[in-house]
């Protein structure tokens, strides 16, 4: 064997090492949701707590009026929770339909709170802080500006969080509102149901992790104020603040009863920008912490710091050199003796990630469908490829902005009609 074999060889034992994690991981969120399937539903105590939901909102005018329809619309009692926007230095028409909805609800506590480039304009985290010194819940619930939770969303949050001393947040699930708009919101849709809440379950399952997500959750207040609220610093403050709260010793739980329904981007354009804001904001993430790899403080998140170091280190490095070695091969410029070894393990690759992924679309109604098991198939040739590019950019700009001292940038996804 060559050095390049070698080399592919060690490419290819990574690439299959995460592919049977994740399967495991899809095995486990399966009897996971099996599991919570025959739960009954939590109950809400005798004294329901109140809880203040923020919603920070940049240039949101498309959406926010339907996002706030829906909050308004709980079945959670209304006197015991508060609406609070942080319209966050918005240029559009933001501020004027909020006042209109706060005039269509005279009896509602609905607040907004208009932020100027000096006081806001600095990203969700910092929005978040904002609306947390005016909120008197001793719950805090997230949603984003282009949220519309089930009725039921809230209740289940809470109820769950309240039956638990120990849990310090319960997540819920996110599904894909405008899925049929695009081919690129059809993926989406099958890597939200799949790689997202389905490994949500899965950790949970095994682990006991979950990692809160940017919206439909609920939260204590006082476990938010020990930890000194969310991180200006981090453009993914989801998966910063769970390392945090894990740290103190709380757990953080699934509850996938309580659903939002959200929009996705709908153009290549849009979608690229958000996922390398995601890239970025894991790699600081994983950068914090990876001295607490082998800490004893660092027990409760080492298989994530291990999952995500994985992912986006291992992974993506093991990838480019495998789809290099595709191409040299094909195009007769450099060959190895693991050529088809690694063809063969390629076409076993992709009937493993084809059949998970199908297993785990069968849990929502209307989903197990054969236009889907293609879509899959052709998921795993083109988007697992585009989600490499994303990273591998996402990579080179967090690298670039460390070396320069630039200030990362939040680039607010846009919405649609």
């Amino acid at each position: 064997m060559t050095v390049l074999d070698y080399f592919l060889f060690a490419a290819i034992i990574a690439i299959w090492g995460i592919l049977v994690v994740n399967v495991v991981l899809t095995i486990a969120g399966y009897l996971n949701y099996l599991q919570k399937n025959r739960q009954p539903d939590p109950q809400l105590p005798e004294q329901v707590p109140f809880v203040s939901i923020m919603v920070p909102a940049h240039n949101e005018g498309l959406v926010i009026v339907k996002t706030l329809q829906a909050l308004l619309n709980f079945d959670y009692p209304h006197d015991r929770y508060e609406i609070i926007v942080i319209n966050d230095n918005s240029d559009d028409n933001s501020a004027e339909l909020l006042a209109e909805v706060q005039h269509l609800y005279p009896h509602r506590q609905l607040t907004v709170i208009n932020t100027d480039k000096v006081t806001g304009g600095k990203g969700k985290s910092n929005a978040l802080n904002i609306g947390l010194k005016r909120a008197r819940g001793s719950l805090i619930s997230i949603y984003d500006a282009d949220n519309t939770p089930q009725r039921s969303a809230l209740r289940y949050l809470v109820a769950e969080l309240m039956g638990d001393p120990q849990l310090a947040a319960v997540i819920g699930k996110f599904r894909t509102r405008n899925k049929n708009a695009s081919l690129l919101t059809r993926f989406i849709n099958i890597e939200t149901l799949s790689f997202q809440w389905m490994a949500q379950a899965g950790r949970e399952k095994l682990f006991k992790l979950c990692t809160i997500p940017g919206t439909n959750y609920v939260i204590r207040r006082d476990i938010l104020e020990k930890i000194g609220g969310w991180d200006v610093k981090a453009l993914a403050e989801d998966t910063e603040i769970s390392f945090r709260v894990y740290r103190m010793g709380y757990r953080i739980r699934f509850q996938p009863r309580a659903v939002t329904w959200e929009q996705e981007p709908q153009t290549l354009d849009v979608w690229f920008h958000q996922r390398t804001r995601w890239v970025k904001g894991n790699i600081y993430v994983i950068l914090k912490n990876a001295r607490l790899l082998f800490t004893k403080s660092g027990r409760p998140i080492r298989f994530d710091l291990l999952y995500f170091l994985a992912i986006y280190f291992l992974l993506m490095t093991s990838l480019i050199l495998s789809d290099t070695m595709f191409v040299l091969s094909v195009a007769g410029v450099a060959h190895s003796d693991l050529v088809g070894f690694s063809n063969a393990l390629w076409v076993m690759a992709i009937v493993t990630f084809v059949v998970s992924t199908f297993v785990t679309i069968t849990t929502e109604k209307g989903e197990m469908t054969l236009a889907n098991l293609m879509l899959i198939i052709f998921m795993y040739l083109v988007y697992s490829q585009m989600w490499l590019a994303v990273a591998a950019h996402g990579m080179v700009g967090y690298i670039r902005e460390q070396v320069f001292h630039q200030q990362a940038k939040w680039y607010k996804t846009k919405r649609y009609q």
